[in-house]
């Protein structure tokens, strides 16, 4: 649903914000994914696909206890020896803290994701990168070929730009397009430079 969201209007304007008299277009931060398309959502072409196990490996490198996890997956038993931050979620943002760092030092975040064919057996898709002003952005590989229906492929993107910024938070995206124009599968990047004055705040 989020892949196939619309990021416009019953007017086929941008969706924008509700506060402020100037009504700026939303940022993924504000409106999320968009509006959800159902007729899209039926057929999305790839999915990120996210077991519980994954969402328990996320737990661990969140550094939640084994009491809290428990809590949360309603059963004993749980393994916390491949935690991981890097969840197969449709989405990325980076965060960027003066604490550690001087101005002008640079940085680079690297997600990993694996997206799942269910569109047509064999298909082809490309990358379309809308870049952040400041960074720069990489995806590897730039193409995915697909022979099969449930096959899986493996893409890494990366920022790579200073850990402080003039603008606190922005935005692109990285969407992958069917070379026959049926499908268009798109993710939204982030970064939010966190400053002593600012609380972290997470992507829902």
């Amino acid at each position: 649903m989020m892949n196939t969201a619309d990021t416009f209007d019953n007017k086929l304007e941008p969706i924008k914000e509700i506060h402020g008299s100037d009504k700026k277009p939303a940022s993924p931060l504000a409106m999320g994914a968009g509006h959800i398309n159902p007729n899209m959502a039926l057929d999305p072409g790839l999915i990120y696909d996210i077991t519980a196990e994954d969402y328990v490996r996320l737990l661990c490198g969140l550094n939640y206890t084994m009491k809290q996890i428990q809590k949360i997956k309603r059963l004993c038993a749980h393994d916390c020896s491949n935690p991981s931050l890097d969840l197969n979620y449709p989405s990325f943002i980076a965060f960027f803290n003066d604490n550690d760092s001087s101005l002008g030092t640079e940085i680079v975040q690297e997600f990993h994701r694996t997206v799942t064919n269910v569109g047509e057996g064999r298909s082809h898709y490309i990358a379309k990168l809308d870049p952040m002003p400041g960074f720069q952005v990489k995806v590897v590989p730039k193409e995915l070929k697909f022979n099969q229906l449930y096959e899986k492929k493996s893409n890494k993107l990366s920022l790579k730009g200073p850990r402080l910024m003039k603008e606190v938070v922005g935005h692109g995206s990285l969407s992958w397009v069917d070379v026959e124009g049926k499908h268009v599968v798109k993710s939204y990047s982030g970064h939010q430079t966190q400053l002593k004055t600012f609380i972290r705040k997470r992507k829902s």
